[in-house]
């Protein structure tokens, strides 16, 4: 069974994305903020992770380019999933190793979950 790291500090977002990849066929950690997501990407080794932009202690920018500069988890493929539409994000995400950003208020939760699970 694949392994995705929802990375959100929201937890009704967090419950409701976990109950649909779940249903979806896939194991799903979830971690509350960005510190807490870099040490459970260490310990899981996660196949996909999908992160939050805006969460306490350290943003999900922050956390991306931390797991990307890490030789262990830098192959690891990070959806961004967030309602900031800002294109220099976007493009400092893009840029830094995110496969795809993902405006939550653009796409219905079903959506988000066809676009992500043809990733893994």
């Amino acid at each position: 069974m694949k392994k995705i790291l929802l990375v959100e500090d929201d937890e009704h977002m967090s419950r409701m994305y976990k109950k649909l990849f779940t249903f979806g066929g896939f194991q799903v950690i979830v971690a509350e903020d960005g510190i807490s997501g870099f040490q459970k990407a260490k310990d899981v080794n996660p196949d996909l992770i999908i992160l939050d932009v805006m969460m306490p202690h350290m943003n999900g920018l922050e956390l991306l380019e931390k797991i990307k500069n890490d030789s262990g988890m830098q192959s690891i493929p990070i959806v961004m999933l967030t309602n900031l539409d800002i294109q220099k994000d976007i493009d400092y995400a893009l840029e830094k190793g995110a496969i795809l950003y993902i405006i939550k208020n653009d796409h219905e939760p079903r959506k988000v979950f066809e676009m992500v699970k043809n990733l893994v």
